[in-house]
């Protein structure tokens, strides 16, 4: 099978289980707002849940990035044998790290829940202390999940990472449905907790079938442990940056007109969903692909495959763009608008995600770069281009928030996000040579050019039949999806005739999948 056609099977695989998990997810919190509603109870509920994982979550990732290349690293040194001893030394190290934090958590429980919720006093601090302290064993099965996924990954297996989302929403499910009681907002963060268990547990069969078996044993003279301790600290600070970022983001919206913030909010979200789902699909596979060809020394086999990664997010972030740019508002109007979000939240709302769709090219390969460099176990360079990203967002946000309100906000994130992926490209031409940038830029142009053939006929279909209907919103969404869904048959017609490569193979490996 070539890498093109393992990439595409593995990467759809994994966009079906994450548009799944997402639904679920979504119902998930149509259910927790049907039965306790939106008040004093959730809202303790969501800060304590954020107390208890936004550290873990943080290191957790961290942790995973940094874990699989080194596992692939000791299997290529060492065999599968050696890898297995570094996964339950790693194992039993992140388990002695999370029992620190989740006791420390509980000891400084009210100090965390005073910082994220100053508003917080008497009884709903109280809970959200207790709700918090509830949930601390979430603290140790994030670091089993992230441990067996990090593994799992290097071993380049990703159904049971892939699907840990899905029993992680019907635990909350069944539990709203058959245990959920107003007034007991308590219930919800045990349920929490049962859930976080299932993520890592779903994992155990798939791990146990490598040839696992757990014991106590601890390195920590190992060598492979040092190392992914000082990998693992420059994506941490890398992390935390963009964290900075969002907060700087979201100040500087306060001070803008009511509903900036919550535009920005909705605008993010949609043009991220192209990226969890589709682009983190992709990355995710190629990127054990990536360290497998490191630890062998293979270059060659280094660009060929981090070569087919850009194109195919090419292929899939192009058109997306200009089908934002050209459906912005419609998508916004049928999906948000109802209720308290009027037609001025449509307007601002939209705005935003125009000019966030201007970088998710930009955003989407350095999302792909970052695993490259990953891959060759260089952590530093993310770390500082993150920096720069951050630094050149809060010059441009200065600049422009006073011309462009909201919108100026989200255009600097696209011209920061685009620059500092051309700064990633050009050093990475230092560390590797020459990438065969001219097949990328013809991969572009075409796609470009069969992105901008579907954004007529979209365009004409949609803004040309819909004045002829009733304006319902039913009737727009119909018209909505059956215009993207003509637009990307024209697009793959077009890229088939382009003889863009990976679209016939892209289309070949997701045919065998569904047969499947």
């Amino acid at each position: 099978m070539t890498n093109t056609r393992k990439v595409a099977q593995s990467a759809a695989m994994i966009a079906i289980f994450t548009l799944i998990s997402k639904f679920l997810g979504f119902l998930r919190e149509i259910l927790i707002a049907s039965k306790y509603g939106s008040g004093y109870e959730t809202d303790t509920y969501f800060v304590a849940m954020t107390a208890t994982v936004i550290i873990m979550t943080t290191i957790g990732t961290s942790l995973n990035t940094t874990l699989i290349p080194i596992f692939t690293e000791i299997e290529e040194k060492k065999g599968r044998q050696g890898k297995l001893k570094f996964l339950n030394n790693v194992l039993n190290v992140v388990f002695f790290i999370t029992i620190i934090l989740a006791i420390l958590g509980f000891f400084f429980s009210p100090m965390v829940i005073k910082i994220l919720a100053k508003g917080f006093t008497g009884k709903q601090f109280d809970l959200a202390v207790k709700l918090n302290r509830i949930g601390l064993p979430i603290i140790i099965f994030l670091g089993f999940t992230y441990t067996f996924s990090g593994y799992l990954h290097s071993s380049e297996i990703f159904g049971p990472p892939a699907i840990m989302g899905i029993p992680y929403n019907l635990v909350f499910i069944i539990f709203i449905f058959a245990f959920a009681k107003k007034g007991y907002i308590e219930g919800l963060m045990l349920a929490s907790v049962a859930a976080a268990s299932t993520q890592f547990l779903i994992q155990v069969p798939a791990i146990k079938h490598q040839g696992y078996r757990y014991s106590l044993d601890i390195d920590l003279n190992d060598k492979y442990l040092k190392k992914s301790l000082l990998l693992v600290l420059p994506v941490l600070i890398g992390s935390a940056v963009q964290q900075i970022n969002t907060v700087i983001d979201k100040t500087l919206a306060s001070s803008l007109v009511e509903g900036s913030i919550s535009a920005l909010s909705y605008a993010s979200k949609i043009n991220d969903l192209i990226i969890s789902v589709f682009v983190m699909a992709i990355t995710t596979v190629i990127f054990p692909m990536l360290s497998r060809a490191f630890s062998q020394d293979d270059e060659g086999q280094v660009r060929k495959i981090m070569g087919e990664g850009i194109n195919i997010i090419l292929i899939i972030t192009v058109p997306a763009t200009i089908g934002i740019l050209i459906l912005a508002k419609p998508m916004v109007r049928i999906f948000f608008e109802r209720g308290a979000f009027n037609e001025v939240a449509t307007q601002m709302t939209s705005s935003a995600l125009i000019f966030y769709s201007l970088g998710l090219v930009g955003a989407s390969l350095r999302l792909m770069l970052n695993k490259v460099y990953y891959s060759f176990q260089d952590t530093k360079t993310p770390m500082v281009n993150g920096a720069i990203a951050v630094g050149l967002n809060i010059v441009l946000n200065l600049i422009l928030v006073r011309y462009m309100a909201h919108s100026g906000l989200a255009l600097a994130t696209s011209i920061s996000a685009t620059f500092t992926t051309l700064l990633l490209f050009l050093d990475l031409r230092k560390k590797i040579g020459p990438m065969g940038l001219k097949k990328y830029l013809i991969c572009f142009a075409k796609t470009l050019l069969a992105s901008i053939v579907m954004g007529v006929v979209v365009y004409g279909l949609f803004f040309g039949l819909m004045p002829l209907f009733p304006n319902k919103k039913i009737i727009e969404l119909i018209g909505l999806l059956i215009s993207v869904a003509i637009g990307a048959l024209v697009y793959f017609l077009l890229c088939c005739i382009l003889r863009v490569k990976e679209i016939r193979i892209l289309l070949s490996a997701l045919t065998k999948r569904a047969r499947k």
